[in-house]
């Protein structure tokens, strides 16, 4: 995991991977399913059009980490390990990905030919220290879709992750 790419679609925007992407999906639709005991990686991968094999990988990964149960058997399949409330959109995207680098010399590397004379590499590290720390206000039980949240009470916060977004 040598980190997120994100921005290296080549459009301008920042981007997140397709692993986290789909990582995000999965707590989210787990975060909906709170009276399940455990849910399927199929109802999942059904559910938004995953790759099946792609999010099995994605849902291992979350588990070994601990943001996820996995339940083994007739009925088996991943719950979260915690509350949704208490579970932050940088620590999924961390796990599947590794570090958040908007640019590579914000890594630490010391391979940049221009660090002697580069002027941008402390305002870039604050976009990115920015960034993560949106990531980390927003919780799995932030994302759950519009309606789910109205029916909880929560609008504001839906409302509030789209507008970041944007």
């Amino acid at each position: 995991m040598g980190g997120s790419r994100i921005g290296e679609q080549g459009d301008g925007v920042l981007r997140l991977t397709k692993k986290a992407d789909y990582g995000l999906m999965a707590l989210k639709y787990l975060a909906e399913h709170p009276d399940s005991v455990s849910v399927s990686a199929k109802d999942i991968a059904d559910t938004y059009g995953i790759p099946p094999q792609l999010l099995a990988k994605v849902l291992q990964r979350l588990t070994k980490v601990g943001l996820l149960r996995s339940h083994a058997g007739m009925n088996g399949g991943y719950a979260l390990s915690r509350q949704a409330q208490q579970i932050s959109a940088f620590e999924v995207i961390h796990a599947i990905d590794g570090p958040l680098f908007i640019t590579s010399c914000t890594k630490g590397s010391k391979s940049c030919d221009l660090e002697p004379n580069c002027t941008i590499k402390e305002p870039l590290a604050r976009v990115n220290e920015s960034i993560a720390g949106v990531l980390k206000s927003i919780s799995v039980y932030d994302l759950v879709d519009a309606d789910t949240a109205a029916a909880r009470g929560q609008d504001g916060l839906v409302t509030l992750l789209h507008s970041q977004a944007v």
